[in-house]
């Protein structure tokens, strides 16, 4: 039967009379106002041992509660219940050292890591993976052929790639691979034509053009400043469709490893107006912090990003200084010569500093001193560190270092006695034992058995009571902040040799290097790092507890979820 437009009417209107007198059942729509997580271990990182909390309630953007599961049902009964199934729930990560601008380098460029984490076991499987990647649509990002990663001392011929072996990917593209170190680079011949390099350039300050042996003929191997300016440019998107490409990558990596808090640990200008432009556009997902290199300050640290508070999750933190260069890549500063020299050097070949002069670095250091900003120092070589010291100590008549969190990066081959010194200075050491996995049987092979096993000093750093936070220097190492962890306490190379056991740290130190003592380096412990009421909620969820598993299995443990200010930003895909 064919209904007219009146009785549709009619039919509409009984309806609504009859739901107006007897009233109609409709369906609800829950509404929450907060969420309350149980159901698994909650590690609050609050202290010096471990503490877990049954439940934990989210309000808006802070951590409303913290206790036991009865009562926060009680005060807060219209809570979404979040079960977590047996998993483990900690304060969101914070990196005491990396670069986050550059994690789109490993997320996008060819990846040319050694394994585990990728292919590039030797020059030809290099060459290959590059091969693949030199496709028009990945070359107009930059304008390069580029991979991040590759890494002499574990390439089968143990020696460095050179032009000639990247003139096989192509001659008619430029091509760059940056040293898993970052501090050097090789190019193809149309490379080194790009950058103006030929036999009559001469070396730059800090940094080494390797030569063709018997000639001045760039061979294709750039180290340092001769390297890193370029490596810059050549992984710098162009458009800005590749920019945000670049930044969507990179920032989904980090989220992945449960980043909450990232940092740019030497911001260059296009890195830091990349950071802007995304806090600007409402494109961060997580906070990060810059640390400018020194050769920008007056630029960028004037500009209102230089801040204690975050404007839409960015802000500038201090000044950055790089004082030598890489351990495994050989040109870290030391005071006694490596056993195993680079190619071209002689039996005295101790690396050397990026800034030789120690009256230049105390003017750089001074301005940091009196604009009140904290400095981080690239220190690898005990040469480096006693640089550092001797300059600062100059500097402690005329400034207070009690208020100030001034931090040694790295410190790979740092002394006993510069722990010392450190502590006196009230310097915190921001130490990278991730090396004694991926480099630990090499650091034997060129310093020696002993003082390799000294690497990443952890142990020896805390019970002098030197404050430490932990490091992956990604795009160094991947950012997987658990394998970190896992390294940290275990100790153990690619051989699986322990390297210093003595300098093994105890899970529950490693996750405070992350988390707790990672937020006091930043000036964030107010807000950050622990699991307390009015803090932010910056939680990660992890697939198992680092305190409750044997130490070999803490670095495969995963991140399941990661929340920043009470929202989810990552969610692990299910299988």
């Amino acid at each position: 039967m064919k209904l007219t437009n009146q009785r549709k009417t009619a039919i509409i209107l009984l309806v609504l009379s009859m739901c107006f007198t007897f009233g109609c059942k409709q369906e609800k729509k829950e509404s929450f106002d907060a969420q309350l997580y149980f159901g698994g271990d909650i590690l609050t990182m609050k202290g010096a041992t471990p503490t877990y909390t049954e439940a934990l309630v989210v309000k808006e953007d802070k951590i409303a509660f913290v206790g036991t599961l009865n009562e926060a049902e009680k005060q807060f009964s219209n809570a979404k219940k979040v079960n977590l199934n047996s998993n483990t729930m900690l304060p969101g990560f914070i990196d005491g050292h990396a670069h986050f601008t550059a994690f789109s380098i490993q997320a996008i460029g060819a990846q040319i890591l050694p394994p585990p984490d990728a292919g590039a076991k030797n020059i030809p499987e290099l060459i290959k993976i590059l091969k693949a990647w030199n496709t028009p649509e990945n070359r107009a990002l930059t304008g390069w052929v580029f991979g991040m990663g590759f890494d002499d001392s574990i390439l089968e011929e143990k020696r460095f790639p050179t032009k000639h072996d990247l003139d096989e990917v192509t001659t008619e593209f430029p091509v760059m691979i940056v040293h898993i170190s970052g501090h050097f680079a090789v190019v193809n011949s149309k490379g080194l034509e790009k950058i103006g390099y030929d036999a009559s350039t001469k070396n730059p300050e800090g940094g080494v053009i390797r030569r063709e042996e018997g000639s001045n003929e760039p061979n294709g191997v750039l180290e340092e400043l001769a390297a890193i300016p370029y490596a810059f440019k050549a992984t710098t998107p162009v458009t800005k469709e590749a920019s945000d490409k670049f930044f969507e990558a990179g920032q989904n990596m980090a989220l992945s490893y449960g980043y909450t808090t990232a940092q740019d640990g030497r911001t260059m200008k296009a890195s830091h107006d990349m950071l802007a432009a995304a806090s600007e556009n409402d494109k961060l997902k997580l906070d990060v912090v810059s640390y400018i290199d020194y050769t920008v300050v007056d630029e960028l640290m004037s500009t209102p990003w230089n801040s204690t508070t975050y404007n839409n999750h960015y802000r500038i933190g201090g000044m950055k200084v790089t004082l030598d260069g890489s351990p495994q890549g050989r040109t870290a500063w030391r005071t006694i010569p490596y056993l195993i020299p680079p190619d071209g050097q002689d039996a005295n070949y101790k690396g050397y500093p990026a800034i030789p002069s120690d009256s230049t670095l105390l003017t750089i250091y001074e301005k940091g001193y009196k604009n009140n900003w904290q400095i981080l120092s690239h220190t690898n070589g005990d040469a480096a560190a006693d640089q550092l010291l001797r300059t600062m100590r100059k500097l402690e008549e005329r400034y207070s270092h009690d208020k100030r969190r001034d931090v040694i990066i790295h410190g790979q081959y740092i002394r006993k006695d510069q722990l010392d010194d450190a502590k006196d200075l009230n310097l915190m050491v921001s130490l990278f034992p991730l090396h004694t996995f991926y480099w630990g049987d090499w650091h034997k092979q060129i310093i020696g058995d002993s003082l390799g096993n000294k690497i990443s000093p952890t142990r020896t750093a805390l019970d002098k009571g030197v404050k430490i936070t932990i490091h992956t220097d990604a795009p160094v190492a991947l950012p997987n902040l658990m394998r970190m962890v896992g390294i940290s306490v275990e100790r153990k190379s690619r051989s699986g040799q322990v390297i210093g056991a003595d300098e093994k740290i105890s899970a529950y130190e490693a996750l405070q290097g992350i988390t707790s003592w990672s937020a006091y380096q930043h000036f964030e412990e107010d807000s950050k790092g622990t699991l307390e009421v009015g803090k932010l909620a910056d939680l990660v969820v992890l697939d198992k507890n680092p305190l409750k598993v044997p130490e070999a299995d803490i670095k495969e443990i995963l991140v399941l979820e990661t929340i920043k200010e009470g929202k989810s930003v990552y969610l692990k895909p299910k299988k």
